[in-house]
């Protein structure tokens, strides 16, 4: 009895003396747990600092839920002349959690209205299109009426316009990438800055994040305008980088943005102008088409006349089919530039891109095509 009551206190005595140090160690591996939790979570907010401080001046977009979330039309300059103004000191509404180089493209569901929405791709060489682009004339967006006015290049008021322009993605027909929009945000507007994609991926072979928003207000069908923002990857925007918002106007026209409607100079053929207006059907007729658009930031249902405007398309006459002689001149079906053939730029075009084309200089910019900037054709 005697020994069973020693061993047992020895027992209690050992049980005593291990205790602490089992609680000190517990308590050692709980401070480096801590201190290596602390470690990681600095070490994460210096990269995060280093990425939002590289490639150029960008407010921590950590802040931004991404694109519409920090967008405001009301914010945005009533039209005055210029086809696009900067938003957000031209700096995209682009996550860092967004950012990527590996390639994909998403294409918003069509709203109840049947309207687009937001269209986004990380885009590289292998997402741009190999063959020439066709058809479109089957899809009516929403807005969509076949008119011509004088004073119009192409005499066509609308366009089906790619939110993600065919040059970069090969999207053709998709009707969840093409909006109604007029002529002049199609070409001076949205077309500038494809371009600039498309030449900052070919010339790098680097990729770019990139967003087409159409901003609709209320009901109405036809957009006011297009947000775009595009940031290269690779680089963190050093290359490439711009947040815009394209007017969908036509200098001399008033629209009605709740239906499309509108009404100017009636384009007869022979380069005389009366005073005519769009109806509210729709044509099975397909106009030109291109990766633009513009619009007034006028509220539901509210027409916009941008007469007055110092853009020289307001007033210039409409060319009378067959009037100008024909030239040959090379195409860039990618990049949609034409060249003289003597220009340096032609040699650099692949073969699969190159087409040599005879006919009238104005033909090719009613295609969509742009003029090359070097030859000046």
């Amino acid at each position: 009895m005697k020994k069973k009551n020693l061993l047992v206190l020895l027992w209690l005595s050992l049980l005593l003396l291990f205790t602490p140090a089992c609680q000190a160690s517990n308590s050692v591996d709980g401070q480096t747990t801590s201190s290596s939790q602390i470690s990681s979570e600095n070490v994460s907010d210096s990269t995060s600092e280093e990425i939002l401080s590289s490639g150029e001046n960008i407010q921590d977009n950590s802040s931004y839920a991404t694109g519409l979330d920090a967008f405001d039309l009301a914010n945005v300059p009533a039209y005055s002349g210029s086809p696009y103004c900067e938003i957000n000191g031209n700096c995209p509404f682009f996550t860092n959690e967004e950012m990527t180089a590996e390639c994909f493209e998403s294409y918003g569901e069509l709203d109840s209205l049947g309207r687009c929405q937001t269209c986004i791709a990380s885009i590289g060489t292998d997402l741009m299109p190999t063959e020439k682009r066709g058809n479109i004339g089957n899809v009516h967006p929403t807005g969509w009426h076949l008119v011509k006015y004088a004073g119009i290049d192409g005499n066509y008021l609308y366009n089906r316009c790619h939110l993600i322009g065919y040059q970069l993605t090969g999207e053709n027909a998709n009707t969840r990438n093409l909006i109604t929009g007029t002529r002049y945000l199609n070409v001076d507007g949205m077309l500038t800055f494809e371009n600039k994609t498309a030449d900052y991926i070919e010339s790098t072979g680097n990729h770019v994040m990139y967003r087409v928003t159409p901003i609709f207000e209320g009901d109405n069908l036809l957009a006011s305008g297009v947000l775009m923002e595009a940031k290269s990857v690779e680089d963190s925007g050093a290359g490439l980088s711009f947040c815009v918002f394209c007017y969908n106007v036509q200098p001399g026209i008033t629209i009605d943005y709740a239906t499309g409607d509108s009404s100017g100079p009636e384009f007869t053929g022979s380069g005389s102008s009366n005073s005519g207006s769009s109806s509210s059907s729709s044509s099975n007729s397909s106009s030109g088409s291109s990766s633009s658009g513009s619009s007034s930031s006028k509220s539901a249902g509210s027409t916009y006349n941008s007469s007055g405007s110092s853009s020289s398309s307001a007033s210039s006459g409409a060319v009378a089919a067959g009037s100008s002689p024909s030239s040959s001149y090379v195409l860039n079906t990618n990049t949609k530039k034409f060249h003289r053939p003597s220009c340096g730029s032609v040699s650099t075009i692949k073969d699969s891109n190159r087409q040599d084309y005879t006919g009238q200089r104005q033909d090719l910019i009613n295609q969509g095509y742009e003029p090359c900037k070097k030859c000046n054709p």
